[in-house]
């Protein structure tokens, strides 16, 4: 008896290291005010949302929208094309902490990431990576791990 298979040829698809440097809590995770922390290597957020989002999106499905605070984006574009779609971005001062970026998908809901600032050494972002993709632990605001770090790095613990 033979049997026989129709199976498409292979195909080679060259891999992609992830160019998002992120850190996610557990997705059995209950809701708290981060949900991980995000290390862009620049300001120029037109840029890195798209390598932000090629991670993401296959995760979260399409980021269809995002907030942040313009206080460390030096350019504020209204929208941003990304994986062959636009994403609005809305700009707020007083309502959103200076050092977070919420992300917004239609299929998934909303996520509260930790910007760390670009120029931050990697001990001390790996440190605030960990810490704001505990699953446990005591919430704390971005702006409030941003100011611990720099209390930690200041007396040289």
């Amino acid at each position: 008896m033979s049997a026989t298979t129709d199976h498409p040829p292979l195909r080679i698809v060259p891999f992609r290291a992830p160019t998002a440097r992120l850190a996610l809590k557990p997705a059995s995770t209950p809701p708290g005010l981060l949900d991980g922390a995000w290390w862009p290597r620049s300001r120029d957020l037109a840029h890195e949302l798209s390598a932000l989002a090629d991670v993401l999106d296959p995760l979260w499905g399409r980021i269809t929208r995002i907030a942040a605070n313009p206080q460390h984006w030096p350019a504020t574009p209204p929208r941003v094309a990304v994986n062959g779609h636009v994403v609005k971005v809305d700009w707020f001062t007083r309502e959103l902490d200076p050092n977070e970026i919420v992300l917004l998908s239609y299929t998934a809901g909303r996520w509260d990431l930790l910007v760390i600032p670009p120029e931050t050494g990697a001990p001390a972002a790996a440190r605030l990576m960990a810490v704001a993709s505990e699953s446990s632990g005591p919430p704390a605001t971005a702006s409030a791990l941003l100011a611990a770090e720099q209390a930690l790095v200041l007396t040289g613990v």
